[in-house]
C-alpha cells in the first residue's frame, strides 16, 4: 500500500506518464481511498494548466518559490 508521502513524490511521474505500470496502479489505489491526496493531485493539475497558460517570464523566480513553497507546506499539514 502506498501512504501520502510516497504519493505527493510520485505526483509528476503519475502526470507525465512515467510511472511504472505496478507503481501507477498503486498510485491509483491511493486516490480512491486519500480524499486528501485526491485533492491534492486535482490542485496540482489546475496549477500546471493555470501557469501552463502564462508566458515564463511571467513568474519570477521569487513567485515559483512561493508556490513551491506552498505546495510542500500543504502537504505537511
Amino acid at each position: 500500500m502506498m501512504d501520502c508521502n510516497e504519493f505527493v513524490e510520485l505526483v509528476t511521474a503519475f502526470l507525465d506518464g512515467a510511472l511504472a505500470p505496478v507503481d501507477e496502479a498503486r498510485f491509483v489505489e491511493h486516490i480512491a481511498i486519500c480524499e486528501g491526496c485526491e485533492r491534492y493531485l486535482d490542485q496540482f493539475r489546475v496549477t500546471i494548466a493555470r501557469l501552463g497558460e502564462l508566458p515564463p517570464e511571467t513568474l519570477s523566480t521569487r513567485a515559483r518559490n512561493d508556490l513551491l513553497t506552498a505546495f510542500r507546506d500543504w502537504h505537511n499539514r
